[in-house]
C-alpha cells in the first residue's frame, strides 16, 4: 500500500530538539473565528495555559485577512470566548466573566468591544447567565441562550437564583431521564431558553416564557437555532419530549416576531422517528436547512443535509402543524457537521464532514446534489465565510491549529488553490522542534476490509534501527482521529520518547461511509478486535520494529479496547497496557450520563439479555486477564464513571496482577488542567518505560 506523508521542516542538530509535554504546554490555543462583514478582519479567542499557575487564561484577539500583525482586544480573563462581530462590523460580542463597575460576574455575560480599540462593556445584566448567542441582521439586537425556571417570569428569575445560591443543602431532586450531562448536574428545575437583548435598553425578552418549548439541555448552543435574514423569524431546536426520553429525537419550531414581541411559534419539523438539529435560513428567507437523522431506522444513521421550504407566516397564535421537507445528501456517503453555512447565492450549503481521517470545508451544491472540497485539512475544527472570504480554524498532526483564509466565490467554490495563514502565535515556541513523520498507510483487517492506520515516526527515525510500537486506540467508537493535533493525546510527544505511534482507524470509525461505521453494531470488541492484532501482525513484520516491545493504550472506548484485549489476547504479546476512562462492565457503566444509547449499541437491556450484555463487556472475561495496565479516571466523569476504573483496577488488584491507579477527584472524562495534565503524560511514560525490556536492561 502507498502512503500519504506529512513532512515537517527539519532542523540542524545544534537547533533541534524534542516536543515535550511541558513545551505543549506553553503553546497557546485558538478558537473558533469569526469574520467582519466585509471579510477584511476576523477574530478569535486565543488561550493561554501555565502549568505554574495551574490555569487556562484566553482573550479576544483581532486578524486581518489582508495582512498585518494580530492586535490583542481584550486583556486574559476568565475564559473570554465565542467572538462575534456583528452584522455591520462595528463591535465584537463575546462571552466572559468579569468584573465592572466593582461587580463581579456570577454567571458568564454578553460583553462588547469594538474592533479598532476601547473598553469592553456588559452588554446587560443577566441573572442566569448567558450560554451562547447569536446577532439579529439589524445589529441592535442579540438572541441567546441562557438556563430559565420556565414557569417563572421577568424579575422573579433574579430572585429564584437568589434563592438558590443562599441553600445550605446541595440536594438534587429529579423525574427528568435527562438530569446531567459530562462532568455537571443540569440546573436543577430549570431548562434552556431562548431569549432577546436590546443593545440600546439594555431590555431581555424571554421568548419561550409561558411555553413548553425548551431548547436541547445537552450542550445547547447556537448552532441550535437561526435568525432569518429579515429578523423576523427564529427557528430553533426544540425537544418535544421535554428530557424525559434518555435517547432524545429532537424537533425544529419557529418564533415569528413583530420587534422583540412573538407574535406566533410555529411548529416546523416533528417526527418521531427523525432527529434534527442545525437549522439555517437561507438568505432570501425562503428556505431552511438543516440536519437530520433516521434514528428509526437505526442509531447509527448519519445526518444528512435536509431543506424545508418555508410556507408564508402563520396569523395564528401557534401552530403544531409540522410541515414537508426532503434529505439532499443520501446518496453522499459522509456526515455534514454543523454548522450549516449558505453560499451568498443560496446556491449551495458550505459544511465540515470527515472523509478517512481527515476534516474539509465541503460544499453541497443543491442543485446538482453534489458535495466538493473547498478547504481541505488536515483537521477544520471551525469555518466562517463572508465577502468571498473562507476562514478556518484547521491543524495537522504536526502542527497546533491554525487560522487561514481562502478565497471563495458567491457560490462557495474555492477560487484559489492556495490558502493563507493570518496568525503566527505559536511559530517562535515551536521554531527549531523537530517532529518525526506522519504517515497515512492502509492494511487489510476483519472481513478482508482495508483499514486506516496512521502512524507517527520518532524524531530521527531510520529503518535500520529498531523501535517500540506503542497503539493510541481512539475512543467514541464512532469517530476517526487521524491527521490531527491532539491536546491530550498529542502523537509526536508519545513518539519523542522514541516510539513508533499507531492510530488505528477500526471498524465502527467515522469518515469512512455507514457501511463501516454501523459493522461493530451489537458486537462490540469483535472486528475492532481483529483489526487491532491485524495491525499489530502488518508493524511487527517491519525490520525497524522490536517484536518484545509492544504496547496498547486508549481512552475511552480506547479504553474499553485495552480491557478487551487484556481479556482475549495472549499475554506475552502486549509488554503493558494504559486504560484512561474506559468502559469494563456494561451493567454498572447504567450510571453514566448516556444509558438511553446502550441497548442501541449492544443489541439490549441488560435486564432483557444479559447474556448478549455480558458477551461484549470486559468484566465478564476478568479470569484470562494477565497483563499490566495502568488504569487512569476522573471522579466528574459521567460518560464513564469513575468506578468503570476503579471496579478494573481493583479486579487486577485483587487478581495480582500488576497494575497503578492514576485517579483525579477534579477532572472529568479528559485530564485538562495543566498541573494535572502534566503528571498524566508523565505516569503514562514512565509506566510504559517500566515494562519495556530495552530500559529494564539500562536500569540494570
Amino acid at each position: 500500500m502507498t502512503a500519504t506523508k506529512t513532512k515537517t521542516k527539519s532542523a540542524s542538530p545544534r537547533q533541534s530538539k524534542q516536543l515535550t509535554v511541558e513545551l505543549m504546554w506553553q503553546l497557546q490555543r485558538l478558537g473558533a473565528p469569526s469574520i467582519s462583514p466585509d471579510g477584511s478582519q476576523a477574530v478569535c479567542a486565543v488561550a493561554q495555559p501555565s502549568v505554574k499557575e495551574n490555569t487556562i487564561q484566553s482573550a479576544i484577539w483581532l486578524l486581518s485577512t489582508l495582512g498585518g500583525q494580530p492586535r490583542q482586544l481584550t486583556q486574559c480573563g476568565d475564559k473570554d470566548g465565542r467572538p462575534q462581530f456583528s452584522p455591520q462590523g462595528d463591535w465584537v460580542a463575546f462571552v466572559a466573566k468579569r468584573e465592572q463597575n466593582g461587580k463581579k460576574d456570577d454567571e458568564p455575560q454578553l460583553y462588547l468591544i469594538p474592533p479598532d480599540g476601547g473598553e469592553a462593556k456588559r452588554a446587560a445584566e443577566v441573572p442566569t447567565g448567558v450560554v451562547d448567542f447569536k446577532w439579529f441582521p439589524d445589529g441592535e439586537r442579540i438572541a441567546y441562550i441562557t438556563w430559565a425556571w420556565p414557569k417563572l417570569k421577568g424579575e422573579l428569575q433574579a430572585d429564584k437564583l437568589k434563592e438558590t445560591k443562599a441553600r445550605k443543602d446541595s440536594a438534587f431532586a429529579t423525574e427528568d431521564a435527562v438530569y446531567r450531562h459530562w462532568d455537571h448536574n443540569l440546573p436543577m428545575g430549570r431548562v434552556p431558553h431562548l431569549c432577546i437583548m436590546d443593545l440600546k435598553s439594555g431590555r431581555v425578552v424571554d421568548l419561550l416564557e409561558g411555553t413548553d418549548y425548551e431548547l436541547p439541555r445537552r450542550e445547547p448552543s447556537a448552532n441550535e437555532f437561526d435568525i432569518s435574514a429579515d429578523g423576523k423569524s427564529i427557528s430553533f431546536v426544540f425537544d418535544p419530549e421535554k428530557a424525559q426520553n434518555a435517547a432524545p429525537r429532537m424537533a425544529l419550531a419557529e418564533i415569528q416576531l413583530k420587534g422583540n414581541k412573538v407574535i406566533a411559534i410555529r411548529d416546523l419539523v416533528k417526527d418521531p422517528a427523525w432527529d434534527v438539529s442545525g437549522p439555517a435560513y437561507s438568505p432570501a428567507g425562503d428556505q431552511l436547512a438543516f440536519l437530520a437523522s433516521h434514528q428509526a431506522l437505526k442509531h447509527t444513521q448519519p445526518n444528512h443535509l435536509a431543506l424545508l421550504e418555508l410556507p408564508k407566516p402563520s396569523t395564528s397564535k401557534s401552530s403544531k402543524q409540522a410541515m414537508p421537507w426532503k434529505t439532499i445528501s443520501a446518496k453522499w456517503d459522509r456526515e455534514p457537521q454543523m454548522p450549516l453555512k449558505w453560499s451568498e447565492d443560496g446556491s449551495a450549503l458550505l459544511c465540515k464532514a470527515e472523509d478517512r481521517g481527515r476534516q474539509h470545508v465541503w460544499r453541497f451544491d443543491i442543485a446538482k446534489l453534489q458535495a466538493t472540497v473547498v478547504m481541505e485539512g488536515g483537521t477544520v475544527h471551525a469555518f466562517d465565510e463572508a465577502a468571498g472570504q473562507l476562514v478556518t480554524l484547521m491543524d495537522k498532526a504536526v502542527h497546533p491549529g491554525r487560522i487561514q483564509v481562502t478565497q471563495v466565490d458567491e457560490s462557495g467554490r474555492s477560487v484559489s488553490s492556495a490558502s493563507k495563514r493570518i496568525e503566527h502565535f505559536n511559530d517562535d515556541l515551536l521554531k527549531g522542534i523537530v517532529l518525526g513523520r506522519t504517515e497515512e498507510h492502509w492494511f487489510k483487517g476483519a472481513k478482508g476490509d482495508d483499514v486506516q492506520v496512521w502512524l507517527h515516526y520518532p524524531p530521527g527515525f531510520h529503518q535500520t534501527k529498531k523501535y517500540p510500537l506503542l497503539h493510541t486506540i481512539h475512543g467514541g467508537p464512532h469517530t476517526g482521529p487521524g491527521d490531527v493535533w491532539h491536546w491530550r493525546w498529542n502523537y509526536h510527544v508519545f513518539a519523542a520518547q522514541g516510539y513508533v505511534v499507531a492510530n488505528v482507524n477500526y471498524h465502527g470509525s467515522s469518515g469512512f461511509g455507514l457501511k463501516f461505521l454501523d459493522s461493530i453494531t451489537h458486537k462490540w470488541g469483535e472486528l475492532e478486535l481483529q483489526d487491532m492484532e491485524a495491525c499489530t501482525d502488518w508493524l511487527r513484520k517491519k525490520t525497524w520494529i522490536d517484536k518484545g516491545r509492544v504496547f496498547a493504550t486508549g481512552g475511552s472506548y480506547g479504553g474499553y479496547m485495552v480491557a478487551w484485549m487484556n481479556a482475549h489476547v495472549k499475554p506475552g504479546r502486549y509488554q503493558a497496557y494504559v486504560c484512561h476512562a474506559g468502559c469494563y462492565d456494561w451493567v454498572g457503566m447504567f450510571s453514566d450520563d448516556a444509558y438511553g444509547w446502550h441497548a442501541q449499541e449492544l443489541g439490549g437491556w441488560y435486564w432483557n439479555d444479559m447474556k448478549k450484555v455480558h458477551s461484549q463487556s470486559p468484566h465478564a472475561y476478568a479470569a484470562t486477564m494477565q497483563t499490566p495496565t495502568l488504569v487512569i479516571h476522573g471522579a466528574k466523569d459521567y460518560r464513564v464513571p469513575d468506578a468503570q476504573g476503579l471496579a478494573y483496577y481493583n479486579t487486577l488488584k485483587a487478581k495480582g496482577v500488576d497494575a497503578r491507579l492514576l485517579w483525579y477527584p477534579d477532572e472529568n472524562h479528559w485530564i485538562l488542567k495543566p498541573a494535572n495534565n502534566v503528571i498524566w503524560y508523565h505516569e503514562f511514560f514512565d509506566w510504559i518505560k517500566r515494562y519495556d525490556p530495552a530500559f529494564k536492561k539500562k536500569k540494570q
